[in-house]
């Protein structure tokens, strides 16, 4: 990884034995930015995320998840190896009690240029969706083609939504548990219309790491009251399970996420990725050939990506 994306603060001093609580509070913090920062500077380095005079949209609805992203790609730009601006763009999707001055007070309060989308799709879900079931999808559909449409009138060349380590996880359990369909959530991708680059700089980050760096900052955290009072969603059941797999055997998840990024076609069943009908055999020795259940490779340690993780 380029170091220049890894906005590193210098080390803390020491200070008075009498400070050493506060002082050990005050390393975590900082180990915690360092690995946020270092996580989110990998991937998008990874991806080619961000280029020199990009004009990056930073979708904010009001999480922890968004508040964080924001947060390390401000961190990220002082130190970046190309210059690229920021927006900040929180569609008000005209929910009862939504507290509208809170997003505008903190994007003033921390320099960012923002603007706020106001288009009533609340009660356009609650009118079709049936009362009890999952109003995700359809809301979601519905604020992807309007912030696209906002990206194009801002003159945004990339379109930064703050999905996790664990979203786009959940995601590939959910595609095969209900959609028969082996397929995640990109961490870099075109829109549906064609028109735009979207990018998760966060696909590397833990949720847990957003949530303490969200408790340490103070975030003016801002509920869903549509999709994030369905406790009985899809998503969060598949989450629930990851989190007890990750409870049992410590490291499950971070080595399923690398899983998705050491793919071998050939010993899957997908004959659109890879010929089996054509497939002959050639008498020459293939490391890629079938030995898919060697005691070795199941036994050996996973995960590139976690030296990315230890400070």
């Amino acid at each position: 990884m380029n170091a220049v994306w890894t906005a590193e603060d210098p080390a803390a001093t020491e200070a008075p034995a009498a400070a050493a609580a506060p002082l050990k509070i005050e390393r975590e913090h900082h180990k915690l930015e360092k690995r946020l920062c270092r996580l989110a500077g990998q991937a998008i380095v990874d991806y080619n995320m961000i280029e020199a005079g990009d004009k990056v949209m930073v979708c904010m609805s009001g999480g922890k998840d968004s508040y964080g992203m924001l947060d390390i790609l401000l961190k990220l730009r002082r130190r970046a190896p190309v210059g690229f601006d920021i927006v900040a763009v929180n569609l008000d999707q005209k929910q009862p009690g939504f507290p509208e001055h809170v997003l505008p007070e903190y994007l003033r309060s921390v320099g960012v240029p923002f603007h706020i989308e106001e288009q009533d799709t609340y009660s356009i879900v609650k009118r079709i969706v049936p009362e009890g079931k999952t109003t995700c999808g359809l809301c979601s559909r519905l604020r992807r083609g309007i912030l696209y449409r906002v990206a194009g009138e801002l003159g945004a060349t990339k379109i930064a939504l703050g999905h996790h380590r664990d979203d786009i996880l959940q995601t590939v359990f959910l595609n095969m548990f209900f959609g028969a369909k082996l397929k995640g959530m990109p961490p870099k991708l075109v829109s549906d219309d064609g028109r735009h680059i979207v990018i998760r700089p966060l696909a590397y980050v833990p949720e847990r790491d957003l949530a303490r760096w969200a408790a340490h900052r103070g975030f003016p955290i801002i509920p869903c009251t549509l999709c994030g009072s369905q406790e009985n969603a899809q998503r969060k059941q598949v989450a629930a399970l990851l989190q007890e797999w990750e409870k049992k055997f410590p490291g499950r998840v971070q080595n399923m996420f690398t899983a998705l990024q050491n793919v071998v076609p050939s010993h899957l069943m997908d004959g659109t990725h890879y010929d089996f009908k054509g497939l002959k055999a050639t008498g020459v020795p293939d490391p890629a050939g079938d030995k898919a259940f060697d005691a070795e490779e199941i036994a050996a340690p996973v995960a590139p990506l976690m030296q990315v993780v230890r400070l």
